[in-house]
């Protein structure tokens, strides 16, 4: 009498059964087919054939991944009614949406330091244009002229003031009223011709009665200043005054205690000083100014022209 086969080894099953779900999924990889075959050794099951023109069913969530797109599947099932199996589609290549250019309004501008400075000076007179007619806060009700610069737009020293006055207003050019006409003298005394270097302000547009600009105006214009400030691409910076620093580095702090200390802007050392219209109401602290200024020049190797 023949004996009986002895048991299989738990672990040989185990093997064969990872190695049967690795073959299956190597199937599905290669075929992108899903579900699994209904047929084994005694040949295919009867089923029942899916109409042509239903339309596939496709599970909603979870969002099948890559691999498993453009499978379709069958309906599952009912009381009385054979097992549909499901039919099989190879993935097909996605097809590519067509490209849209962008606008020239729209596309993506380049940093500062990639451009050459023809192109700086000319994004400077586009943000100048976007400028006269801007309407982001109260002060363009009473303006009668935008105030954007003057000077050189590729200088390595920037003056950075408060807002336009009266004079400024009617100009439309910072610092042409009398304490403009100091800050000239400041400026050569320092070495410089006066549209050798670039000036600018916290706001474009003249504060009522040449009042300190409120939170809302300076935070209406500060986009502009950043542009400005990134195409201009000055080495070092001279706030003039409180709003100017306050502008620049969202500080508190009044100009007494932080004037003639270094500060930094965006990687730019900046060196807070008192504003020309404060020393014609106090000559006494020319001399303080003088002494930050000094300082400027030092870090920028310039030294005080002779006089004869």
């Amino acid at each position: 009498m023949d004996e009986a086969p002895p048991p299989l080894d738990p672990r040989e099953e185990f093997f064969e059964l990872v190695s049967s779900v690795r073959a299956l999924v190597g199937f599905h990889e290669m075929t992108g087919a899903w579900g699994l075959p209904l047929h084994g050794p005694g040949g295919p099951s009867v089923v029942e054939e899916a109409p042509a023109a239903q339309a596939p069913v496709m599970p909603t969530t979870p969002t099948p991944s890559a691999p498993e797109q453009g499978r379709s599947y069958a309906a599952a099932p009912g009381p009385g009614r054979a097992f549909v199996a499901p039919t099989f589609a190879m993935p097909q290549a996605p097809v590519a949406a067509p490209v849209q250019q962008a606008s020239p309004a729209r596309a993506p501008s380049l940093r500062a330091e990639m451009l050459t400075p023809e192109a700086r000076v000319e994004r400077l007179h586009l943000l100048q244009a976007e400028v006269a007619g801007c309407t982001r806060c109260g002060l363009s009700v009473t303006r009668t002229n935008t105030v954007f610069a003057r000077g050189n737009p590729l200088s390595d020293l920037c003056f950075v003031g408060e807002g336009p006055g009266f004079d400024e207003d009617l100009s439309g050019e910072p610092f042409v009223g009398p304490a403009g006409q100091l800050l000239d003298k400041m400026i050569v005394a320092m070495g410089y011709r006066r549209d050798e270097v670039y000036i600018c302000n916290i706001v474009k547009c003249r504060p009522p009665e040449n009042r300190k600009p409120d939170p809302d105006e300076m935070e209406a214009c500060r986009g502009y200043l950043v542009t400005q400030l990134e195409l201009v691409r000055p080495k070092f910076i001279v706030a003039l005054g409180a709003t100017a620093i306050q502008g620049l580095l969202g500080t508190t702090e009044g100009i007494t205690r932080l004037r003639g200390k270094w500060k930094m802007y965006k990687g730019v050392p900046v060196m807070p000083t008192f504003h020309p219209a404060y020393l014609l109401r106090q000559p006494t602290a020319k001399r303080d100014t003088w002494t930050d200024l000094q300082e400027v020049m030092a870090r920028l190797g310039k030294k005080p022209p002779v006089r004869a």
